[in-house]
């Protein structure tokens, strides 16, 4: 949760902007900061750092959008009835590996949730009902193609 904190920071953006508002913050930050603006090594090196930043931050909040998540909802579908296949839980945030290849992250996973989900074996039936719409979701790498 925090990495979502700070990228919403670092962006200027509230939790309730459309995909539209998200992309014009993004978009003026990126002009403010693109290295081909500077001269100075030094300024150039610190602005491609700072890009890069926001770059970061910006496909974070995209991915975990709600408008994204319903474009994408039959994909995710499909993934699912993959199954689960790995699992990493780390500082709230669980990452699951699918039977296709692809991987998500759930954020504000709370420990008691992840508890239930390993007595689950980690089920896909689990995550459609305790963390679909309960957590913060994105799409972290995709399904590996057959």
């Amino acid at each position: 949760m925090k990495e979502i904190t700070d990228s919403r920071k670092l962006l200027g953006a509230g939790p309730g902007l459309t995909l539209k508002e998200l992309s014009g913050l993004y978009k003026g930050l990126m002009k403010q900061h693109h290295p081909d603006r500077f001269q100075v090594d030094s300024e150039r090196e610190e602005a491609e750092a700072t890009s890069k930043r926001i770059i970061s931050a910006y496909k974070l909040l995209e991915g975990i959008h709600p408008e994204t998540n319903e474009s994408k909802a039959e994909e995710f579908e499909q993934t699912l009835s993959s199954g689960v296949t790995n699992w990493q839980y780390k500082n709230l945030v669980l990452r699951v590996n699918f039977g296709d290849g692809s991987e998500y992250a759930f954020y504000g996973v709370q420990p008691n949730t992840y508890k239930k989900f390993v007595n689950t074996d980690g089920t896909a039936r689990f995550v459609r009902r305790h963390l679909v719409g309960a957590c913060p979701q994105r799409k972290l790498t995709s399904a590996v193609a057959a």
